[in-house]
């Protein structure tokens, strides 16, 4: 006699598929690179662009990590932080997949996968990171130049504590 089983359900952590977040992801990585290619062809290194009394557009190299932490060494900082980059993205990889119903999770490590692949692949084929956007203000002076990528990372980040304190809040 053949039964009318349902199959186990998963849990709501781990149901839904990975494709909207790796899709993110792949946006991230876009218009990343996009930019960085376009600032690169119109400025040459160092060259400013007014736009604003707050912000300029600079052509920019990051060797070091974020505020240009580590960025006088050597060189060896670069293989380090493509490393960190790539272990990351692989652990983003794998919470994705096992939270991938998680929404607002998924979203913030989205954000941080794109960016983090999108610093990468600067990191491997050039030697450094391409930054460009450069805020300032009268009296503080400049806050570091930073790109798409960079941008995507914070803002993974502040969804990832914001996720966090609904979380505990519940």
């Amino acid at each position: 006699m053949a039964t009318n089983k349902k199959p186990a359900s998963k849990s709501s952590s781990s149901s839904g598929s990975m494709t909207p977040w790796l899709g993110i992801a792949a946006i991230v990585i876009l218009l990343d690179q996009l930019s960085k290619i376009t600032i690169t062809k119109l400025f040459r290194y160092g060259e400013e662009m007014y736009v604003t009394s707050y912000f300029n557009l600079v052509l920019a190299y990051n060797k070091g990590a974020a505020f240009s932490f580590l960025s006088n060494e050597s060189g060896w900082q670069r293989y380090m932080f493509t490393g960190i980059g790539i272990a990351a993205a692989g652990y983003i990889l794998w919470l994705l997949r096992k939270h991938s119903g998680q929404r607002l999770f998924c979203w913030a490590l989205a954000l941080i996968l794109g960016g983090a692949i999108g610093n990468v692949i600067d990191r491997l084929m050039y030697g450094h990171v391409v930054d460009f956007l450069d805020f300032h203000w009268r009296g503080l002076g400049h806050f570091p130049a930073f790109n798409v990528a960079d941008s995507a990372i914070c803002v993974g980040a502040a969804l990832f504590v914001l996720d966090e304190l609904r979380r505990v809040n519940r």
